[in-house]
């Protein structure tokens, strides 16, 4: 596998980072999973968006546009001979040394991975989510930013194992849904769409986004807020979000089988958003 570096492309063994690198003594780092379609990024424009929020909040100054990310990332996927790929992009806030910095961070490290990604199923194979007993941690500044520090999410999967077919569900302190390890949680009731509102802490997905606007367009109401698990578990149907995953339909909630594992909704949403990736 070939890395992009801070402007180069290396070999995977051959990539480093500085110890002194504050996105490895302290977890001062951003990162963003895109995926890429023929070549082609998708949703890109929302997950810079993301990243360069992040960015701000850390206080991590950088000279990257939109346009000049997307091209490097493209770069690395052309380099490794990819058509689609899963590509992740990490921001550090750089070698500044042992100790906290009170200032901005002005020297960041840029990294992009990339690898193959495995054909989706068809129809897709549902998911078993698992509630963990680890809570999830409150956002560590204001709002919940997609951060190096993951050792919440790390706990909880190893908790859940290696099962591809189990994905970790995290409550809230107080018992309410908020996501999943890797994953937004919808569910459908009554005609509703639902799902964990912002101040569960949960992460904004950019895929959450999209389906939110995909559901709104096809008339499907949607409702977010803070819901106990009965809710959850409650549901006529469910599905999980991410990046790479795209939409998952989910068959049970622990020990309980939802009514239907591939609902109607469900069906709905992913052949609309397949239907936008081709596009």
């Amino acid at each position: 596998m070939l890395i992009y570096a801070n402007g180069q492309l290396v070999a995977a063994e051959k990539a480093t980072v500085s110890v002194m690198d504050h996105g490895f003594l302290y977890g001062v780092g951003l990162f963003e999973t895109v995926r890429v379609y023929n070549r082609r990024l998708f949703l890109w424009r929302e997950h810079y968006a993301r990243l360069a929020a992040g960015l701000s909040a850390l206080r991590i100054q950088h000279p990257w546009t939109e346009e000049g990310l997307a091209e490097a990332i493209l770069q690395t996927v052309a380099a490794n001979g990819l058509d689609d790929a899963y590509v992740r992009l990490s921001v550090t806030g750089g070698a500044e040394g042992i100790g906290l910095t009170g200032g901005p961070y002005a020297h960041p490290s840029l990294f992009i991975f990339v690898k193959q990604v495995a054909p989706l199923a068809e129809p897709p194979v549902p998911k078993r989510l698992q509630p963990v007993s680890i809570p999830r941690q409150t956002p560590e500044g204001l709002r919940r930013h997609k951060t190096h520090s993951f050792l919440n999410n790390a706990l909880a999967k190893q908790e859940t194992g290696s099962d591809p077919g189990v994905e970790g569900l995290f409550l809230t302190h107080d018992g309410h849904v908020c996501e999943g390890i890797v994953s937004n949680v919808f569910w459908v009731k009554d005609g509703r769409l639902f799902t964990p509102s912002a101040d569960t802490g949960m992460l904004e997905g950019v895929t959450r986004g999209f389906v939110l606007s995909l559901a709104k367009e096809m008339g499907l109401p949607v409702e977010e807020g803070r819901y106990p698990l009965v809710d959850l578990l409650g549901a006529e149907e469910a599905f999980v979000t991410n990046a790479i995953q795209e939409i998952v339909p989910v068959a049970a909630v622990g020990d309980t089988t939802l009514p239907q594992a591939y609902g109607a909704w469900t069906k709905a949403l992913r052949q609309a958003y397949r239907r936008a990736v081709v596009l």
